[in-house]
Formats: structure tokens, C-alpha cells, sequence
């Protein structure tokens, strides 16, 4: 299914009824920002173009080349961690890291697979599995949309998912004893200047164009973030690609505004029929990450606070910034990013691993 867009051309009524979404966007992902609501921005833009598109029973459709611009900067922000974490500290806890995350990828594929075969004509495998991925959440929208998945389904499911464990973590780390360290650090600060920001707009611009012509799945999202980590070699110390926030807003509300813009009665009526089960898989992926905190324990020496907020199964900055109250050791970064590249390469060969798959079990 493709998402929602158009061109330049505006009728007045288009015209009208932006005019009432993107202000009312605007104050509702202030006000959950204020409030601490997780993934503010998406849901206020969800919401409001939701109700927009419920009430005048018509899609609202993103600019094409927004959409686009927006899309690069969510790659980017997703490369950032990666451009600020040493090669080397990541390499030291590798093998317990692909073993948490092989662990929680089958964890996610099996449950997207089981979604699918519980309902085969309203949620596809693609759908299914990209729903159940943990972590990346404000990725899988865009990449649904690029590999024909139901981006509205994956979006409301994934933001579920977002929430109850962005609400949870903290309730359940508050029992855990904290290991006092001083923290790893994640932060990103660095001098914004005219040419930084220039190229960072650059990069989200010809990101897709460079990925497609690198053939690379989900050029759209993964030709940025690949763009963005190898021009983040040769960056002068002190400077970094990070987005403007005005630009992550941007992003953020336009992966809302596609998702929540092409909501439908028919649409919503099929994810509540699919409430429960989601709801089933999002607590076992859940329990299943907290089981495999015990062995990393055991594994990597660390306290069962840091193997709990290393295998959360998303929320990044919720358990990066619980990590660097309690005191976390760079444990919690290791295996929280090696997950996120393992997740990005799932997610973006995801139709040619599933062909293969399905030429596998054949023979």
C-alpha cells in the first residue's frame, strides 16, 4: 500500500483543511512534549489529520516532496547514535548483542507471522512483521510505506508498543538496584553552523536518490542514515549532523500526517479486530526481552538494571536517559544499537527474506 501524497497542486478545500491540521498539530505535540507523552509529535500529527480525514471521509495527502525531505531526516536521526559510539566499544560486547537481538528479531518475526495467519486478508506478512519489530518505531512507518506494508497498521501498533513500554520502564527500574556508575553518553553536542546545516538539508534531500542508485532497500530512510555515518568521519571535531529540532518536528509530524491521513472507518474497524492479539504480543515481546536480561547478566557482568534497559525493546531515549541516572555502563548502548542495525537490515531485505524463506521451506 503507498502512502497518501500529492503533488504541488492545492485545491481550496485541501488548502482549508491544512490549514485547521497543521496548527492543531502544532499545539497538541506541544502540549504532549510538555506532558512527556512518548513519540509526541507523531501521535498529535496522527490524531489530528486522523480526525480530519475520519471527519470529511477523505484521505489527506502529504506533499511528495515533503514527504521525501521528511523521510531523510528520520534516516539521519537514526544514524546519529551510531556516528557517536566508538567502533571499538561496540565490537567488545558483539557476540552477547546479535545473540539478544537474533533472540528478539525471531521473537518479533514469529509474532508478525502469527498476526498474519490469524487475519491473511487484512494484515500481510510485511505488515505483520514490521508491527512486531522491536525498536525503531519512528523508522517502521516510512519503511512499511516503501516496501508495500500497511504503514497505517504498522504505525498505530508500533506507537502501542512505544508507549506501554515507555511507561513501564520506568516503573520497573525504579524496583532494580542501579550499579552507580557514571552513565554511558549518548549526546550529540556540537557547533551549528550555516554549512552544517546546509548539509545536513543536502543529505536528507539526495539521500533516497543515492540510495536507490546504491540499490539499497528503503533507499528513502537508508540512503540518508548510510549517507550520514560516512559523512561523519570526515566532519571537523566539534561538529555534528544531528537535525534541527525544527527539522525532527517536521519529520515527526509528517510520518503522522501520512499514517493518520489515511485512516478509515474500515481501517480502524480492522485494527480493533486486531486489538487483542497485538496487544498479546506486544506484552510477550516484552516478557521475553526481560527473560533474556537474566543471561546477559551472567554473560557480560553487569547488574540485571542495565540487562533490562539493554534489551527494552524500544524506547530509546527513555532507556538511554534511565541509563545515564542509574549510572549504566556502555553495556546498555552496545546491545540497544547492535538491535537497531540488526532490526534496520531485517526490516529493509525483509521481502526478499521472507521469497527466500518461503523457497526454503518448499524443498
Amino acid at each position: 500500500m503507498a502512502a497518501q501524497q500529492e503533488g504541488t497542486g492545492l485545491s481550496a478545500h485541501t488548502v482549508a483543511r491544512w490549514a485547521i491540521v497543521v496548527p492543531a498539530s502544532v499545539v497538541l505535540g506541544w502540549l504532549f512534549n510538555m506532558w512527556h507523552v512518548p513519540a509526541a509529535w507523531i501521535l498529535a500529527a496522527i490524531l489530528s489529520s486522523g480526525a480530519m480525514a475520519l471527519f470529511t471521509g477523505e484521505d489527506l495527502r502529504v506533499n511528495r516532496s515533503f514527504y521525501s525531505l521528511s523521510r531523510g531526516f528520520i534516516g539521519m536521526m537514526a544514524a546519529i547514535p551510531l556516528t557517536v559510539v566508538p567502533v571499538g566499544q561496540l565490537l567488545g560486547f558483539l557476540p552477547a548483542a546479535l545473540t539478544i537481538s537474533f533472540v528478539t528479531l525471531m521473537v518479533g518475526v514469529i509474532g508478525g507471522q502469527l498476526l498474519h495467519r490469524a487475519q491473511p486478508q487484512d494484515v500481510s506478512s510485511e505488515t505483520g512483521i514490521l508491527s512486531m519489530l522491536p525498536g525503531g518505531a519512528s523508522l517502521m512507518p516510512a519503511l512499511a510505506d516503501e516496501l508495500g506494508a500497511d504503514f497505517r497498521y504498522v504505525a498505530l501498533t508500533q506507537y502501542l508498543r512505544l508507549l506501554v513500554v515507555s511507561v513501564s520502564l520506568p516503573a520497573v527500574v525504579a524496583l532494580l538496584d542501579t550499579p552507580a556508575g557514571e552513565g554511558a553518553d549518548l549526546s550529540v553536542d556540537g557547533e551549528t553552523t550555516w554549512w552544517i546545516i546546509a548539509l545536513v538539508i543536502a543529505i536528507a534531500f539526495i539521500g533516497e536518490k543515492v540510495g536507490s542508485f546504491l540499490h539499497l532497500p528503503a533507499a528513502a530512510v537508508l540512503g540518508p542514515l548510510l549517507l550520514t555515518v560516512l559523512v561523519s568521519f570526515v566532519l571537523p571535531e566539534g561538529h555534528t549532523l544531528e537535525p534541527l529540532y525544527a527539522f525532527k518536528v517536521m519529520a515527526f509530524l509528517s510520518i503522522g500526517w501520512v499514517c493518520g491521513g489515511g485512516l478509515s472507518l474500515p481501517a480502524l474497524k480492522a485494527f480493533a479486530k486486531q486489538l487483542p492479539a497485538t496487544v498479546l504480543f506486544i506484552v510477550a515481546i516484552i516478557g521475553i526481552c526481560a527473560a533474556t536480561a537474566w543471561p546477559l547478566t551472567k554473560w557480560l557482568h553487569i547488574t540485571y538494571f542495565e540487562a533490562y534497559l539493554a534489551t527494552s525493546p524500544g524506547a530509546l531515549e527513555t532507556v538511554l536517559a534511565l541509563s545515564a541516572e542509574g549510572g549504566a555502563g556502555p553495556a546498555v548502548i552496545a546491545v540497544q544499537l547492535t538491535r537497531l542495525i540488526a532490526v534496520l537490515v531485517v526490516a529493509g531485505y525483509l521481502p526478499q527474506l521472507l521469497r527466500l524463506a518461503k523457497r526454503l521451506l518448499r524443498r
